[in-house]
């Protein structure tokens, strides 16, 4: 089943009752993430009320989508509604392969000039909000969203650059696997992903996954500093998690 399309202001009313309805996921506190991902994040999941940035990097095409898929895949089946606001090239078939329930998903590919109601009527009804950025948006916009963020209990997860985010995720750099010498496909790839915010993640943190995930994550502190000269540490890589 497709995720759920929608166009126009009363098909928005019409998804938004329907997903304020109870449901498994939805007097949890903190929503849950892939194993591999609870390492960056304060809560160890997606806390009802914050707001989680993606950084689209550059190019845009650096693994910030697989990143975002994959912050919301243990939400979708925990039972959360989840919604992807301006992102027209959004696949539902990749989503659904990582686990997204598309009867729980809704599509708005191009809010256009009513991105910030759009995305507001979404947040008070939907648990997990991604939008891409608009380059055009205003600090006070951004700031009026996350404030309604906090007071619906929804996550809201910028795609893009967003500044005062309680947490901002990164793809900083990336190796694909699976082509041998003149053949193979790729199939999955080894990223590492650092995360920064504010209060209890103003500590920067770095891991390795694998997007597709497969269970590996390994954690990369930052390195000491000794005499004002950063030096790795001893023993710096550890293995949280493993296949």
């Amino acid at each position: 089943m497709a995720g759920r399309m929608v166009v126009g202001s009363a098909a928005l009313a019409d998804l938004v009752r329907p997903a304020s309805a109870p449901d498994p996921a939805g007097g949890h506190r903190v929503l849950p993430v892939a194993p591999e991902l609870t390492g960056l994040l304060p809560n160890r999941g997606l806390r009802r009320g914050s707001t989680i940035a993606v950084s689209a990097g550059q190019p845009r095409r650096s693994g910030g989508t697989s990143l975002v898929l994959a912050l919301l895949a243990e939400a979708s089946r925990a039972g959360s509604w989840c919604a992807v606001v301006g992102v027209p090239t959004f696949g539902a078939g990749a989503a659904a392969e990582i686990g997204i329930a598309l009867d729980r998903l809704a599509l708005v590919p191009d809010p256009g000039p009513e991105w910030p109601t759009v995305v507001a009527a979404l947040i008070d009804g939907v648990d997990v909000v991604v939008t891409a950025v608009p380059q055009t948006v205003s600090a006070s916009v951004a700031n009026r969203l996350a404030a309604r963020a906090r007071q619906r209990g929804s996550v809201l997860v910028p795609y893009g650059r967003w500044d005062g985010a309680d947490v901002t995720l990164q793809v900083v750099r990336g190796v694909w696997e699976g082509l041998g010498s003149g053949r193979g496909r790729l199939r999955r790839r080894e990223v590492t992903v650092s995360a920064r915010g504010r209060g209890a993640a103003a500590r920067p943190k770095e891991i390795k996954v694998w997007l597709p995930g497969d269970g590996l994550t390994r954690v990369i502190p930052r390195p000491s500093t000794v005499g004002g000269v950063g030096r790795p540490r001893r023993g710096a890589l550890t293995v949280v998690g493993s296949a």
